[in-house]
């Protein structure tokens, strides 16, 4: 009896001599990369010290970890670029990271440009679509293959998961904010995430990479729809064609499907 409660009392001490920080060490690591559409641009709320990150607590990466007792090394942001996230973005990927997600190429592909030329100047949007489509069936593939690449390699245990992008717009071009944006106009933008999708699809498949495709999910909930997940025009305008808080929960519940 002695001994078991010397066990015990050994027990109790060690874990308090290893405390939070120990348990936390314990947890498995998730790495969440990539851009605004993983930061959680389009939340309108975000971590004070992620600057202009703008890394949201509502974007599905803190959400994801909560709900699955990951720890969470929330590298994801704004704006960023394949080359950004190879750059600036893997430092904390190692053998020991077990989930890594990432959304990444609508920057590449200059998508921002695009919908700031449609809204604002009609008369070079079909241009900047054309432009748009050529780089991402021309160029981006090889970028992918370059950023995929090297998360296997920094993560070789991890599992990675790509999340693509949503329809922006309804299927029949639906218009009801202040712009230059046409119906006919809309229906191309929406091809193009289109064309986006089945290159990062492939790309991620040639990598062993599970691949989430939201474009169904948000079908009825588009900008311009009854219950928008997106954004529209919106002030500031770094908020506008982003997921918001209900789209950032679909994201969230669409990857949590695809996990182990």
């Amino acid at each position: 009896m002695r001994s078991l409660r010397r066990i015990i009392g050994l027990s109790v001490l060690c874990a308090c001599l290893l405390g939070p920080a120990a348990i936390a060490a314990a947890a498995p690591q998730y790495v969440a990369l990539g851009d605004s559409y993983s930061s959680g641009v389009g939340t309108r709320v975000f971590y004070e010290e992620s600057g202009g990150c703008m890394r949201s607590p509502d974007a599905y990466p803190p959400k994801i970890a909560s709900a699955r007792g990951y720890s969470l090394s929330f590298q994801a942001c704004s704006g960023a670029k394949t080359t950004d996230v190879n750059s600036k973005q893997l430092g904390t990927l190692s053998s020991s990271s077990a989930l890594v997600t990432i959304t990444i190429g609508g920057n590449d592909a200059g998508f921002s440009e695009v919908l700031v030329s449609c809204a604002l100047y009609y008369f070079t949007c079909q241009g900047s679509i054309e432009q748009a489509d050529g780089f991402i069936k021309n160029k981006l593939p090889a970028l992918l293959d370059t950023t995929y690449g090297d998360i296997r390699a920094k993560a070789p245990n991890a599992h990675v998961v790509v999340l693509g992008y949503p329809h922006l717009f309804t299927a029949e071009g639906k218009t009801c904010n202040v712009n230059f944006l046409t119906s006919e106009h809309e229906k191309e933008l929406n091809h193009t995430a289109d064309i986006l999708a089945g290159v990062i699809s492939a790309r991620a498949a040639a990598h062993g990479y599970a691949f989430v495709d939201p474009r169904n999910a948000f079908l009825p909930h588009e900008v311009c729809s009854s219950v928008e997940w997106l954004n529209g025009q919106s002030l500031p305008l770094s908020e506008s064609y982003h997921p918001n808080v209900k789209g950032q929960e679909d994201f969230t519940s669409l990857i949590e499907a695809v996990l182990p």
